[in-house]
This record gives structure tokens, sequence and C-alpha cells, in this order.
């Protein structure tokens, strides 16, 4: 009998990244479809059905021999119907059943959850966790998102919205307005937009020099990236935009480090690609906060598995229903 396959799917607003996995979370085939938001996003499960109906005949693979789907979607999911409850960026404005219409399409069992969650359990699974099971995964990008992961399961919460790092208050009083409608969330400051925020206000004060000046007044702008390579050069505007960002994030993990005590706190997404640069002094802030016996307990890694954390987790909520159900 041929060894059951695991298929790991990340929906992205841009690309939907798709997987195919042995039981022991080795990625056989991998491939990406843009993501077709007209219509309210109504033809994406018909895409995803179609893009591994194709991929299975190609490989000569009876749907037989899949145990099932994992995807991860962005937006909170309602667990007991594998339902988003609103994904703006996809157009699913009311709860979509994205559970049963993939089901239907592919004729195989699918679990749903968090896009967030999935990559935190990717990195659980087979990156910078390392076996360990109780990690919180931050994610970096063009938002702030996250993943709670206590004795080897996620967090979900009430209503499925655990884990949302990024709309944790930085700035009480004030602080740049969040898409969620609240301002002050680290997500305006922590991510790449809020990065590039907090660099061109500093850049527009008054007559300023350096490496990064250079490049907003030739492009009129700047990216996270010219931020960070300003920064490894002494550019005085892009330490400082980092030490406050650093400053920021730093005391948001060590607030939640102090309520979970987590093994490891693992950073991930574009920004994180940073490196040391952004990584140390976001461990010197970590250390001024956290309590002094979480603080030497918990170890602040960067995220190993890149773009793949999002399908690799996918897949193993695929096997953990499985091994849930036979148990």
């Amino acid at each position: 009998m041929a060894e059951k396959w695991l298929i790991g799917v990340d929906l992205g607003g841009t690309t939907i990244k798709i997987a195919f996995f042995n039981f022991y979370g080795e990625i056989l085939h991998k491939w990406e479809i843009p993501t077709d938001v007209s219509n309210e996003g109504k033809n994406i499960t018909t895409d995803i059905a179609k893009a591994i109906d194709g991929k299975l005949d190609e490989l000569g693979r009876a749907k037989s021999n899949v145990l099932g789907i994992g995807i991860g979607a962005p937006g909170p999911v309602n667990l007991s119907t594998g339902g988003i409850y609103e994904a703006v960026n996809l157009g699913w404005r009311n709860e979509y059943p994205l559970q049963d219409l993939l089901e239907v399409e592919t004729s195989l069992p699918v679990v749903v959850d968090n896009d967030a969650n999935c990559a935190a359990l990717g990195e659980m699974w087979k990156g910078a966790g390392n076996g360990a099971k109780d990690i919180v995964c931050v994610t970096l990008g063009t938002g702030v998102g996250g993943g709670v992961i206590t004795n080897g399961d996620i967090v979900h919460g009430k209503s499925g919205a655990a884990g949302e790092i990024g709309h944790i208050t930085s700035i009480a009083d004030g602080g740049s307005p969040c898409n969620c409608g609240k301002s002050g969330c680290l997500e305006t400051i922590a991510s790449a937009t809020g990065i590039v925020r907090l660099a061109v206000e500093e850049l527009k004060k008054g007559d300023q020099q350096g490496a990064l000046s250079t490049i907003f007044r030739q492009e009129g702008q700047v990216t996270a990236k010219d931020i960070f390579d300003a920064a490894r050069e002494g550019d005085d505007i892009a330490e400082k935009v980092i030490n406050d960002v650093s400053f920021h994030l730093g005391l948001a993990l060590a607030n939640i480090a102090n309520i979970l005590n987590p093994e490891k706190i693992v950073l991930g997404g574009g920004v994180s690609k940073a490196g040391s640069v952004l990584l140390d002094p976001v461990k010197e802030s970590f250390l001024r906060y956290a309590f002094p016996r979480v603080a030497k307990s918990t170890e602040i890694a960067l995220a190993t598995l890149g773009n793949d954390a999002g399908v690799i987790g996918a897949a193993w909520i695929v096997k953990n229903k499985a091994k849930k159900v036979n148990d």
C-alpha cells in the first residue's frame, strides 16, 4: 500500500502556496498559483482544487493515497465549521465556508487554521522550534502576526483570534492608526510598513544627513531593507528607528513571555531577514523587561523555514488531526 501523502496549502492575498508531503513532513513537491480575489474570492477554492488535481494526475498519484488537506488562511477561524470569519483582502466579508467548499471541490478531508498559526506550527515541527512544545511565533511582514503554541497545541481562544500579537497596544495614549480600527498597535511600529513610517517621519525633520537621507532625497521613499542596510553602516536616523522598533517589540515580547514562559520566541517574516541588526537590540529590550526567571529560560531565535513555514504547518494540522482520531 502506498504511503499516505499530506497536502499543505498557504493561502495568501497574492499567491497560494501548495505542497505535497510524506508523513514525516518532508516536502515532495511544491508550487504556487496566483490568488484570484475577483468576484469576492469565489474562485479560490476551485483554483486550489484544480491545481491539486492537476498535480496528482501529473505525478500519477491517486486521491485515495492522500490523507487530507491542511490550509492556512488569513483571518480568524471558526474551528467548529472550518469557516473564516472574515478575510477582507480575499473578498470574504462574512463567514466564508472554506472547509466545506474545499471538501466538495476536492473530495478530500480538509482542516483549516489561521495562516500565522500554521507558520508557527511549521516552525515548531521542522524549523527553529527544534522540537520545543511551548513556542510563540511572531511574523514581521507588511503586518505583524502571531501564533501561540503550548504543550504542542496551538492556542485558538474563544473566537479563533488568539495570537493577535500585532494588535497589542504598544502606545497607550495616541500612536498611529491601525487597520484594525485601534491606534498605537504594535503592528504600526514593528511591521515593515511601520518601520518605514517611523523613518519617513524622522527624515522629514529638518536638514538630515546620511545614507538613508540620501536615498530618500533621490527616490522620494525608503524601504525597510534600506533602513536596516543604513543602520549597518552607522546611519544615525536608521539606528534611531531600529532602536525605537526594538524597544516596543522587545517590551511586547517580554510581556507575552511573562504570561506564557515559552521555551522559544521565533521571529519570522520579511522583516526578520534583517538578522542581528534587529535581533540583538530586541533581545536587549526583552531582557530589560522580562521577569528574571523567564528571561533566563526563554530563547529568542530567527525563523528558519522562510516561505515554507505555512505549508509545513498546514500539513502538520492534517497529520495531527489524524493522530487524534486514531488515539
